[in-house]
């Protein structure tokens, strides 16, 4: 078992907690990895994971480099009035993934998904556990209506900012909102 408290270096004891994590993440996924499991890996106590990072899924943000995180997307989603929803995420997806910085790690995550079923199942389970589940049982939606609205918005992404497929590519962000919102909301209602 590591020793209680604080060990020396906080920023090497960050990244051997991220190490590790990121080892384990791939190896086992996203729902069989615990802060345990990362803690004795790193050698650290677990109340340090804690401190470094809050929760499991903040390890998980913070491990992969993700520019947002989950809770945020949640919070955007669910704050103001319903009908209004589906502007609000498509909004916050656009200007996600409109931003250079933000991008980078996402294509990079998407590479990683598509071509290794490891790196596929840790993202699928963390996604259904921080995004899909959560915003479906807060809006009373079924999973499947918010798996089908996850889908849509990533082949936005994929079109506009990928592939750059014309005219979407080149459209502003209210003229995607106005034509792509509509549909999204329509998962919601």
């Amino acid at each position: 078992m590591a020793k209680a408290g604080r060990r020396p270096g906080q920023t090497e004891t960050r990244e051997q907690i991220l190490a590790a994590a990121r080892g384990l993440f791939a190896e086992h996924g996203f729902d069989a990895t615990t802060i345990r499991a990362i803690a004795a890996e790193a050698g650290v106590n677990p109340a340090l994971i804690h401190h470094f990072f809050g929760a499991k899924d903040q390890v998980f943000v913070a491990a992969l480099a993700l520019p947002v995180n989950p809770v945020d997307v949640i919070g955007k989603a669910l704050e103001g009035p319903r009908a209004q929803v589906g502007e609000r995420l498509t909004r916050f997806f656009l200007s996600v993934w409109g931003n250079e910085d933000s991008r980078q790690p996402f294509l990079a995550l998407l590479r990683s998904i598509a071509s290794n079923e490891n790196a596929a199942r840790m993202m699928r389970e963390f996604l259904h556990r921080t995004v899909i589940r959560p915003i479906a049982a807060e809006l009373g939606i079924s999973e499947l209506a918010m798996s089908a609205t996850s889908s849509h918005l990533v082949g936005i992404a994929m079109l506009r900012y990928v592939v750059r497929v014309e005219p979407l590519a080149s459209a502003s962000d209210d003229e995607v909102v106005a034509t792509v919102a509509p549909v999204i909301q329509h998962y919601f209602d």
